[in-house]
């Protein structure tokens, strides 16, 4: 009974290998020319090695809650699109509700101001 587990213990062993070889190699082989380009800022505008405690622009905070509205709405909308003939109206009412309340959020963000970039 037990060899019949053999096959994914090898492949549990083979992916686990991979996962540990690749990036060692990555870091031995990969060249180091460090400049300021490379270390200067990339997407939250603020130094990456400065003070945990300095106090940074609120926007970044809406603009991460305003990617997780249109994701969230993404990643609900594509399985409800599959199965929307066998939902009936109650299905579509639920995607209503849900839409709704992402348009309220929307809108929240946008009389905020988020959406404004100086």
């Amino acid at each position: 009974m037990l060899e019949n587990y053999l096959p994914v213990l090898i492949f549990m062993v083979i992916g686990l290998g991979i996962g540990v070889i690749a990036p060692m190699l990555g870091y031995l082989l990969s060249p180091k020319r460090p400049n300021p380009e490379k270390l200067s800022a990339y997407e939250c505008g603020f130094d990456a090695f400065n003070d945990a405690r300095a106090p940074f622009d609120i926007r970044y905070y809406l603009i991460a809650i305003l990617f997780i509205i249109f994701d969230l709405e993404t990643a609900f909308m594509v399985p409800w699109a599959t199965v929307f003939r066998t939902l009936g109206w109650f299905g579509m009412a639920a995607m209503g509700v849900f839409l709704g309340l992402l348009t309220i959020g929307f809108i929240y963000e946008w009389k905020k101001g988020a959406l404004e970039w100086e």
